[in-house]
């Protein structure tokens, strides 16, 4: 069982509960806002967003050699859907769609991220074997019937047929993502200077027809100049007449629990997909399981679509669903039944959807040097790292050469507009 340390993050605010002079003094020894032409070595970059991709994005904009990055985040560093979801990570899971080259480069650049961050030890980096497996209702006439034996020792729940591998420690990896989150952060406010700003964005400022800073709400409303602005919002993305004006972000309100089982090294690192009903005849649910190197198990499911409230700390999950998470626990393993867990956790959290269900990875028509990145649904811990270093290097160089963004592009929802009026 591995104990994580996260070191800290230097944070600064602009709300009304926390002094805001230091960074106001910080930012008025910056030089103006730049041209255009600057070199990117000079650039200084605002990122909305204190989430997964916000964090990736400003890592690979520090390394990569921005002057200057900061980091605007209304409430805490992951404190929505990077600090809720599972962290599992997929090789090859998306290569029948256009996401397909943007998850190989991210699943890629994870490794990578681990090897130089120490992400074992830091965020609970780790290959693992993925199954899919089918769990049997109570009452069905088979549910007395034994375990495969070709699963692990510790899913001793009745079992429809033997599990199917769908994923191996060459394919499938996992992440604890606030600690991810967290950790990228954490390296480059060290290493870089990056800063961390708490307070809420009110608006991007556009002069001459490009992003020249943001202006945040409450407190001192002062601009904050930059030379690109990044907006990495998740479901919240829509708040942004930016964004809303051009294309739509829905929320898909994801459950989960987090188990500490008694004896957690009975539990062996396998990733369960599972079909299940409650009853014969029943709907059929898709819940997963993700043990962690910590010794927790993580549960999810038990999804749908509802309104974003305004502030991710109102997040709260819903009694039935986590109540059948619980349930679904205790049939897939003895280990997980209630009484021989303790309880580290029940959440929820809104994932980012798109009309199309692609993600939104570029520039903003119209607006030069305002980008966005969102929509990347439940796959967002993965794809994370592959949107940073792009969206870095179409900031900083020009164009991107991590991934091709291209079927991600703001632009095609402009055409689609187009379309439609004519």
């Amino acid at each position: 069982m591995v104990e994580l340390v996260l070191s800290p993050i230097r944070f600064l605010s602009l709300s009304p509960h926390r002094p805001s002079r230091p960074f106001i003094s910080a930012m008025a020894s910056l030089p103006p806002a730049s041209s255009a032409a600057e070199s990117p070595a000079g650039k200084r970059v605002v990122v909305c967003g204190g989430g997964v991709v916000g964090a990736c994005t400003a890592y690979f904009l520090a390394t990569k050699g921005a002057a200057h990055v900061t980091v605007v985040e209304k409430s805490a560093i992951a404190c929505a859907a990077s600090g809720k979801a599972g962290g599992f990570l997929a090789l090859d899971w998306c290569d029948s769609g256009p996401v397909g080259g943007l998850a190989r480069a991210s699943f890629h650049l994870h490794r990578s991220l681990a090897a130089a961050l120490d992400g074992p030890a830091k965020y609970g980096y780790r290959s693992l074997d993925t199954l899919s497996l089918s769990i049997l209702p109570s009452g069905s006439p088979a549910a007395a019937a034994k375990s495969s034996p070709s699963l692990p020792p510790w899913v001793d729940g009745p079992t429809a047929r033997p599990p199917r591998t769908i994923g191996t420690t060459e394919t499938t990896a996992q992440v604890h993502p606030q600690l991810f989150t967290r950790t990228l952060l954490s390296a480059v406010a060290e290493r870089h200077g990056v800063e961390v700003l708490i307070g809420e964005l009110d608006r991007v400022e556009v002069a001459g027809g490009r992003a020249v800073g943001v202006a945040l709400k409450g407190g001192d409303s002062r601009l904050i100049p930059a030379d690109a602005v990044v907006l990495a919002l998740g479901p919240w993305s829509n708040r942004s007449p930016i964004v809303s004006s051009l294309f739509n972000v829905s929320g898909l309100k994801a459950h989960s629990i987090v188990l500490r089982p008694k004896a957690p090294n009975a539990i062996t690192p396998h990733a369960l997909f599972l079909s299940y009903q409650t009853a014969p005849g029943a709907k059929m649910l898709d819940p997963e399981v993700f043990p962690r190197p910590t010794g927790e198990v993580y549960i999810c499911g038990m999804s749908k679509e509802a309104e974003v409230p305004d502030d991710p700390e109102e997040i709260v999950g819903e009694s039935e669903s986590i109540a059948m998470l619980h349930e679904i626990a205790g049939k897939v393993s003895s280990h997980l039944k209630d009484g021989e867990v303790e309880v580290v956790a029940e959440q929820a959290c809104f994932l980012p959807c798109t009309d199309d269900g692609l993600p939104v990875i570029g520039e903003i028509p119209g607006i030069k040097s305002c980008y966005v990145a969102t929509g990347h649904s439940c796959w967002g811990i993965l794809n994370g790292p592959a949107t940073g270093a792009s969206l870095a290097e179409l900031i900083l160089e020009g164009e991107s050469t991590t991934a091709d963004l291209k079927p991600f592009s703001p632009s095609r929802f402009l055409r689609r507009s187009t379309r439609q009026a004519v």
